[in-house]
């Protein structure tokens, strides 16, 4: 399963709601910046978990010992050190090591967040401006303070055309960043918005020295200056990289950082394909691996090195969200323009098969775009989802299709010997009713066209899962063939949208919001890298996420993503895969982790932050 670039850092910011300056009024007054609405934590309408003047969180130990490198595996390679530009491949770990945000969540909580490189922070009455004032403490890895300046100079390249487009559309509704003073900077929104003066403290920040004067794009091998725990050592562009612990790290007893980033070094080694990464754990090459192959984890952790205790293997449990991994279509590819053509091929899948003969049923199908969440629709429409729905309708001055109206569709199953046949009987029944049928042996359009797609994937472990659901279109008489890329090539093909069909895995959190944007929303759709996969142009999905965004309760977010959930699914945009609920991880005798296991997370950030040599 693939995870976007810059998903790690900004997946707890789109899941925030509200200020804890919302929470009963014993539990606010701090100090004397608390009495003019400034706080050292926001969540849901109630106080945080960790109180202030907390020491630690729970998933981290306090006293961990320091010392050792912990060698660590990434895939294909990387060309650059810059990793918020759209063009090349960043190295792994270089925004959770050595980049920090105004902010931070905890990994135990869905709807928290503790000042990091801001002290303090406040949202106006209003709710049109958000600001910050930053810890005297902090410091970039070249010794200087990070003032104001640095945080607008950081969001205002964010937001120009020479970064990423996910920046830009991430804080669309950001009017402008204004420096206050020499450590307050304050965010000024376009309208408002319930998690956006959430969201902007997610910005990371970076000096102004950074660059050297050169253009943001252009910043590409420049050793990037953060403020976060570690520097960037030694490069081996394409091969490997090492991150060095800062002796002079200003927030290591920081009580977000307390008892974490533990090891003096962190190192990533590159491989070409997963079997070769494998081979080199046993060979004792790195120290820990979070596997995502059911193959590779039912049959291959096995021999000496596991025999004699040197490395051990454990299922970590975790309640996060699934979010939904998929077969997603190209909607600019006319041959997928038809949603009855997209139902057709999703009929083709035959998961059941594929947990039982690939994964040793180690694996649920994924039904939704927010799986694992109170936020996936199911059945019909309640009265409240209904009535948003026409709400939305009027609005995008867009009809409700009937189909709206009733169940939730699910993914097929495959019941019973005949299953398989019966799915593909109402697929060809699909196939003929959008103008395509059977023409000696071929499936064939009124035109003569043939109906043939390619799958884009970087690993080629996919093959073996792409096979049989090829094997089965192949009954259809539609050919689906398998292009093989580099990670370099394969990158700019996504970002350029060059593709019939890939692989993807959308993230989701407890909380949906902002990331929506640059998802699924029209003005996206026609922006390279913004992360709009489907190529999705709907004045109905703009209207659901537009309110999904502006809602004030709990309540009324559950039902907007239902209903955005169900037009989504409607739309037969993707075919769903899998998931589970345990993360597989194997790793070397020493190495150590909290008793406490947090509850939202991945395992290598989790690792690399909280866990420890003891040797």
């Amino acid at each position: 399963m693939m995870r976007p670039l810059s998903q790690t850092f900004l997946c707890f910011f789109c899941a925030a709601l509200a200020l804890w300056a919302a929470a009963p009024s014993e539990g606010r007054a701090q100090n004397a910046l608390e009495g003019l609405g400034y706080v050292s934590a926001m969540a849901l309408g109630a106080q945080p978990k960790y109180p202030p003047g907390f020491t630690h969180f729970d998933y981290a130990r306090r006293d961990a010992p320091k010392g050792g490198e912990l060698r660590l595996a990434a895939m294909g390679s990387f060309d650059k050190l810059n990793p918020f530009t759209l063009k090349g491949i960043a190295a792994r770990g270089i925004i959770d090591l050595v980049f920090e945000p105004l902010a931070i969540g905890s990994l135990d909580e869905p709807m928290a967040m503790y000042g990091l490189l801001a002290e303090q922070m406040r949202l106006a009455p209003n709710g049109l401006s958000m600001s910050f004032r930053l810890n005297p403490n902090a410091r970039f890895s070249n010794g200087a303070p990070v003032l104001a300046a640095d945080v607008k100079f950081s969001f205002d390249t964010l937001r120009s055309p020479q970064a990423s487009p996910i920046w830009r559309n991430y804080w669309a509704d950001v009017r402008e960043a204004v420096v206050v003073d020499e450590r307050t900077i304050r965010f000024d929104f376009i309208r408002r918005n319930r998690e956006l003066h959430m969201t902007v403290a997610s910005v990371p920040v970076f000096s102004r020295q950074w660059g050297a004067g050169l253009p943001f794009d252009q910043w590409i091998l420049q050793t990037p200056i953060g403020s976060g725990p570690y520097a960037v050592g030694r490069v081996d562009l394409g091969r490997s990289i090492v991150y060095e612990r800062r002796a002079d790290y200003w927030a290591k007893n920081h009580p977000t950082r307390t008892g974490q980033f533990n090891f003096d070094r962190i190192s990533f080694r590159y491989y070409k394909d997963v079997f070769a990464r494998l081979e080199a754990l046993k060979a004792g090459e790195f120290d820990f691996i979070h596997e995502n192959v059911a193959k590779n984890w039912a049959r291959s952790y096995k021999g000496r090195p596991f025999d004699r205790g040197e490395l051990k293997i454990k299922e970590l449990p975790n309640s996060n969200a699934a979010g939904l991994q998929a077969f997603y279509f190209n909607l600019r590819r006319p041959i997928f323009q038809d949603a009855r053509v997209r139902e057709a091929i999703g009929l083709a899948m035959d998961f059941e098969w594929m947990n039982r003969q690939l994964f040793y049923d180690q694996y649920q199908r994924s039904d939704s775009y927010f799986t694992n969440t109170e936020m996936a629709a199911t059945g019909r429409p309640d009265p409240d989802e209904l009535a948003l729905m026409e709400r939305l309708a009027q609005r995008s001055g867009q009809s409700l299709r009937p189909e709206l109206l009733g169940p939730v569709p699910m993914p097929s199953l495959v019941k019973g010997p005949n299953g398989l046949r019966e799915n593909l009987r109402r697929a060809r029944q699909l196939l003929a009713e959008a103008g395509w049928t059977i023409q000696n042996g071929v499936l064939r359009n009124q035109k003569g066209e043939t109906f043939r797609f390619e799958i884009l994937i970087n690993q080629r472990n996919w093959e073996r899962v792409i096979a049989p659901f090829a094997r089965n279109l192949a009954k259809l008489g539609i050919v689906a063939d398998t292009r093989v890329t580099d990670n370099s090539l394969y990158k700019k093909r996504i970002d350029d949208y060059d593709y019939d069909m890939m692989v993807h895995w959308y993230l989701s959190s407890q909380n949906p919001g902002n990331e929506l944007l640059f998802r699924f929303t029209s003005e996206s759709a026609g922006q390279p890298g913004a992360d709009n996969y489907i190529g999705l142009e709907s004045a109905l999905v703009d209207a659901a996420i537009s309110h999904l965004l502006s809602v004030s309760s709990r309540t009324e977010m559950v039902t907007a993503a239902r209903v955005l959930d169900r037009m989504l699914r409607h739309g037969h945009y993707a075919i769903a895969h899998w998931h589970n609920r345990v993360h597989r991880v194997a790793y070397r005798r020493g190495l150590e982790s909290p008793t406490q296991i947090p509850l939202y997370y991945h395992s290598e950030d989790w690792a690399m932050a909280a866990w420890w040599w003891n040797r």
